[in-house]
């Protein structure tokens, strides 16, 4: 198992990635007139910036050897960009759209601008860290709006006669996917001290973790799309 996910994690992952975006874009025509649209960029998003952060891959031997010993070497500041805080910007403008009452799209309008200043705050205190490793504050600042973005969906859907029927909702999927993904995945960063290769047990562990729940999550997104009817909004 330790060996074959060494050989074959990175080809597993873009694969589940590839799929959910291939099935965004075929499913485009469906949810163009919705709020799920937003949701369908994303999907293609996330891929593209996932095949583009393996460009570290290519440094040792490879066209890219000359970026070897930079500061970009390591792709921690392109992870940190387009997921840990375009993720987290994404998500609050997903949900902004989607909620309904005025008062909780004011205070995720507001929870964005807090998180996007407290993440200028920290990578500019702390700038040579944003090319050596993750800022667990950051990770978890913006868990944290995610997941209150999720709560505030459900509070929504619990008042609404939208509950009757929330088995068929695009958007109930994609918010239980996402609360449970980041609930799986946030504890993690605790432990991101031991990510070494000195350390292969943590790594195989991390690995299957993250993983199996993208799988979790992108299969999930993926059965959803096409399953799900268009909502209007």
């Amino acid at each position: 198992m330790e060996e074959f996910l060494r050989s074959n994690y990175i080809i597993l992952s873009l694969s589940i990635e590839g799929l959910a975006a291939i099935i965004a874009i075929f499913c485009y025509r469906k949810y163009k007139l919705t709020v799920a649209k937003f949701f369908l960029y994303f999907l293609v998003y996330i891929f593209i910036c996932e095949l583009l952060s393996g460009y570290t891959r290519q440094i040792i031997e490879g066209p890219l050897h000359f970026l070897e010993g930079t500061i970009i070497e390591k792709n921690y500041w392109w992870t940190t960009l387009f997921w840990n805080i375009g993720s987290v910007l994404f998500f609050s403008f997903f949900y902004h759209n989607l909620v309904e009452k005025d008062k909780f799209k004011k205070l995720i309008k507001w929870m964005c601008i807090g998180f996007l200043v407290l993440a200028v705050f920290i990578i500019s205190t702390n700038f040579n860290k944003y090319f050596q490793g993750m800022f667990p504050s950051l990770l978890i600042a913006g868990g944290l709006v995610v997941l209150t973005c999720v709560c505030l969906y459900f509070y929504e859907l619990l008042q609404s006669d939208k509950i009757l029927n929330f088995y068929k909702s695009i958007y109930f999927y994609i918010s239980t996917t996402i609360f449970v993904w980041w609930l799986i995945t946030t504890p993690i960063i605790f432990y991101d001290v031991y990510f070494t290769t000195a350390d292969w047990n943590f790594i195989i562990l991390k690995w299957q973790i993250f993983l199996f729940a993208n799988m979790f999550m992108y299969l999930t997104f993926s059965f959803a799309l096409l399953w799900c009817k268009p909502e209007t909004h």
